[in-house]
């Protein structure tokens, strides 16, 4: 099995199991928290350490993966394009926002908590655009729409996310945000998918060079 497909397996498992500490995150949290209007990272907060932290690491490592398998099925070159440093700005988000908490719901912003914000901020603007560029690229023309598609509805769920934080006085912020998270999260799948049925750049090098003996 080449091993872009390897990677593709690799990252779908990662998004499944962040995906379900996610949820197994929220059920363990006080009943009093609102999910509509609490963002993520305030469920995380109050359960500091716990499982929505671990999804975030888990959901970063399997775009680790992603990123491994694009290296492979695209053309030879030193340094990665922008849509890798761009979905490793993401990964960085992920991972920072993890670490550093924010503050608990209804408490004055600290300064880890602006550190949180502005790193899952960069998270969340990193990804879309990343996954636009992605679509550009000749190994994933098979899911070029579907990733357009995923991206635009994402910044529209992200500029509905800022409305909320601050002229809509944060009504129903947590729905938006989860909408973003799952939009962009789909990106995610949707690549490792095709990377699960692509064939390994060296694999069709060898065989070029094969017919051409």
């Amino acid at each position: 099995m080449p091993v872009t497909r390897n990677t593709g397996l690799l990252a779908l498992g990662g998004i499944a199991l962040a995906a379900l500490l996610t949820v197994i995150g929220h059920l363990e949290v006080n009943n009093d928290l609102n999910p509509w209007a609490l963002t993520v990272s305030d469920f995380a907060v109050s359960d500091r350490g716990g499982v929505i932290d671990v999804a975030m690491v888990v959901l970063a490592l399997a775009t680790v993966a992603l990123l491994w398998g694009l290296r492979r099925t695209g053309p030879p070159r030193p340094r990665a394009g922008t849509a890798e440093v761009l979905l490793g700005a993401w990964v960085g988000g992920l991972l920072l926002a993890a670490l550093v908490p924010t503050n608990e719901p209804g408490t004055a912003m600290t300064t880890s908590a602006y550190l949180h914000r502005y790193a899952s901020v960069v998270a969340f603007l990193a990804l879309p655009v990343g996954g636009w560029l992605l679509a550009r690229r000749p190994d994933l023309a098979t899911a070029a729409r579907t990733l357009r598609t995923l991206v635009l509805l994402s910044l529209a769920l992200a500029a509905a996310m800022v409305w909320s934080a601050y002229p809509g006085d944060r009504a129903l912020i947590g729905l938006a945000e989860r909408l973003l998270i799952l939009t962009e999260v789909a990106v995610l799948a949707t690549v490792a998918v095709t990377q699960t049925r692509a064939v390994d750049h060296g694999v069709v090098v060898r065989r070029e060079r094969d017919v051409t003996v």
